[in-house]
């Protein structure tokens, strides 16, 4: 049958199941990745099959293990489990439809258009899939946010002999996950914080797309992980569940670190070619290779997509069978907490919505106008800890960059999150962005609200979890400070040019510029506010002046992306000129000139394009008047993309350069960004 002789005939016949629906699959659609879930096939069905709680009539359970396929190239491992295991669809509301979560239609359908079996795991997509894999690694510090997120929700919600959160993490990864430096990152915080529920199960198939991974790779894995403070166990055979099982009880029974187990284990195990090429480059095996390949297994060589009757409901039965009790056992702790403290019990409901706390936007701070101001790092910090102070599960902070980002939470009980404090509200990820990103993602997976932040120019550091964040609509918030040359004596390697083009070209990702204090304080109650939707806050390390809006326009208009911040008479601008964050201010003062000057002008505070975009046709119209072509916009960025809001004709004062290392006003004078060139350029407008 192709597997040890330690497991019995059905689990045997579940495996083989697994490895031909995943052979088939591949071969139908013409495209994929066979290899891995065949080799894979016996450690996924004896994870499932004898350790993972899980409860296919409810795979929503908040207690349940989570299970992460970091090889998402492997997909079809998930697909044919989700699918012996009888998993109910739920939909978007969280209700049940009735339907399996993957029918043999849907594996029939592998890697079809609207299909839920696409090439790789998609979250939102297929009840079951836990997160989006497919950039490899980043499973991997996903499921590190996952385990912190257990270890707080367990210190805020349970009580003695009552847990409502004691869960696992399961993670498959492979060779490609190990190389790729975001699963250093993060494996390396989890061992700083001794995530002991947590265990990375890594297939050591020793084969990549280019071939041997002795071309590139060569370290000793387990000596890695065993300076990162994990516990480490080998496993020689990928075939053998004794081993296995033994190695995951281990795992289970180990408290204080977090786990890795190795497996060796054979690509395309049982294909003819036991280091298949066509099963490690994601190609189909063939028909005849296949038909090998199922009489290795003593399968039915002419059968397709076959699951016999015997292996159709043994893993379903098993899971509720051993599940129900404690699944039932957690609705009664539950209960017990509904009547025991409702103030909490609600909490919990809210955070399994998405819902926000009762006026959580009562009584926004509020600033002055003050003609000096600060940067909006500084007011954003103070709005940030108003916020949080209303919202138990915002948490969040910084790579190494808190004191700079002031996104440190100060309040009374906030603390800092560690091995010996989990119920800290202040994260600290260490110089690591990439994991920083990719374990916030895995935090909002698991019904907390994440924050980020870092300087601006290290966005580019975060990019896949940014991008990652968009595709699984996550209200993740990414802060980003240090956001123009204003960073100024650090020089160009600091000061972020492309960065600002990078967010707004991202689909589904909101980026917010606020012009001054207030508009931050706006900029974060619409950040908070989304529930699929991540956010990118950038804001200033200087300070820019906190505008008085007795004169000026309320900084409620940052709700529509842009606004008319001050205007001429009757409204009748003759030039328009659009400023984002830390050039509003500027541009202000270049209204006033021009205004004393007899120049009709219009200001449009622009802090996000995305939310503009989202209004009305009438309100565009209102905001930019297509019959006013003389438009200026400053902004200390690239330009790409302006030309949508300036047209043809308009004037763009941005960088069109890297910048250079000087005093602010210094780099402010040499690149334009003065009052004296705003109203220049306006004025060569009306020529």
């Amino acid at each position: 049958m192709g597997s040890s002789s330690s497991s019995s005939s059905i689990d045997h016949l579940c495996i083989n199941t697994i490895r031909t629906l995943a052979m088939d699959a591949v071969q139908k659609a013409n495209s994929g990745h066979p290899g891995t879930p065949m080799a894979l096939a016996p450690v996924g069905y004896t994870l499932w099959n004898q350790f993972l709680r899980y409860h296919p009539e409810h795979p929503d359970w908040p207690n349940r293990d989570r299970f992460v396929l970091s090889v998402g190239h492997a997909s079809m491992l998930l697909y044919s489990l989700l699918h012996l295991a009888g998993v109910i669809e739920i939909d978007a509301d969280g209700k049940p439809t009735g339907k399996p979560a993957v029918s043999l239609d849907d594996i029939k359908n592998f890697r079809q258009l609207d299909s839920k079996t696409p090439g790789h795991p998609e979250y939102r997509m297929t009840t079951g899939v836990e997160t989006t894999t497919g950039p490899l690694g980043q499973g991997c510090a996903n499921s590190v946010g996952m385990a912190m997120a257990e270890r707080w929700l367990g210190e805020r919600f349970n009580r003695p002999n009552a847990n409502l959160f004691d869960y696992s993490v399961y993670v498959l990864c492979g060779d490609g996950d190990m190389m790729e430096g975001v699963s250093g990152e993060a494996a390396s915080i989890a061992g700083h914080l001794k995530l002991a529920n947590l265990c990375w199960i890594y297939d050591n198939n020793t084969i990549t797309i280019e071939g041997h991974t002795e071309l590139a790779f060569n370290e000793d894995v387990q000596a890695r992980f065993k300076g990162y403070g994990w516990n480490t166990l080998h496993v020689t055979d990928a075939n053998d569940a004794t081993a296995l099982a033994k190695a995951l009880n281990t795992f289970k029974h180990t408290t204080d670190v977090p786990t890795l187990i190795v497996v060796d284990s054979v690509i395309g195990y049982g294909a003819p070619h036991k280091h298949n090429t066509a099963a490690a480059h994601g190609e189909p095996l063939g028909v005849e290779e296949i038909k090998l390949t199922k009489q290795f297994y003593g399968w039915d060589e002419n059968a397709s997509f076959l699951v016999p009757e015997e292996a159709r409901h043994h893993l379903r039965d098993v899971l509720i069978e051993r599940n129900s009790d404690e699944h039932d056992t957690w609705k009664k702790t539950l209960a017990a907490l509904e009547h025991s403290d409702p103030k909490l019990a609600d909490e919990l409901r809210r955070m399994r919505a998405g819902e926000m706390p009762d006026q959580w936007q009562d009584k926004l701070e509020h600033f002055e106008a003050d003609a000096k101001g600060q940067a909006t790092r500084a007011s954003g910090g103070k709005v940030l800890n108003a916020f949080a102070a209303k919202i138990p599960w915002l948490i969040g902070g910084s790579a190494d960059l808190s004191p700079s980002t002031k996104t440190n939470l100060t309040f009374d009980g906030a603390g800092s999150y560690s091995a010996e404090n989990y119920s800290g509200r202040n994260l600290h990820f260490g110089i690591r962005e990439h994991a920083m990103g990719s374990i916030a993602n895995g935090l909002a997976l698991s019904y907390i609200r994440p924050y980020t932040s870092t300087f601006l120019v290290f966005s580019d550091y975060m990019k896949p979890p940014i991008r990652l964040a968009s595709i699984m609509e996550l209200p993740v918030v990414f802060v980003f400070t240090h956001d123009s040359i204003g960073v100024g004596e650090d020089g160009p390697t600091h000061q972020p040019i492309e960065q600002l083009t990078q967010l707004r070209a991202t689909p589904g990702l909101l980026t917010l510029r606020p012009g001054d204090a207030n508009e931050t304080t706006q900029a974060w109650k619409i950040a908070l506010a989304q529930t699929h939707r991540p956010s990118c806050i950038v804001l200033s390390r200087q300070p820019m002046p906190t505008l008085d809006r007795s004169v000026y326009a309320s900084a409620e208009g940052t709700a529509k992306g842009a606004y008319v911040l001050a205007d001429a008479e009757k409204g009748q601008p003759r030039v328009i000129l659009i400023a984002t964050g830390s050039e509003v201010g500027m541009t202000v003062a270049a209204f006033e000139r021009l205004k004393a000057e007899g120049v009709a002008a219009r200001v449009v505070s622009m802090p996000s394009w995305e939310l503009f975009e989202d209004q009305d046709q009438a309100y565009r119209d209102s905001v930019f008047p297509p019959g006013v072509s003389a438009r200026v916009v400053v902004e200390q960025a690239g330009p790409v993309g302006w030309d949508r809001y300036v047209g043809n004709t308009g004037a763009k004062i941005v960088m069109n350069t890297f910048g250079a290392s000087a005093p602010i006003e210094k780099l402010q004078a040499k690149f334009g960004f003065t009052v004296e060139n705003i109203v220049k350029v306006a004025k060569k407008q009306l020529l």
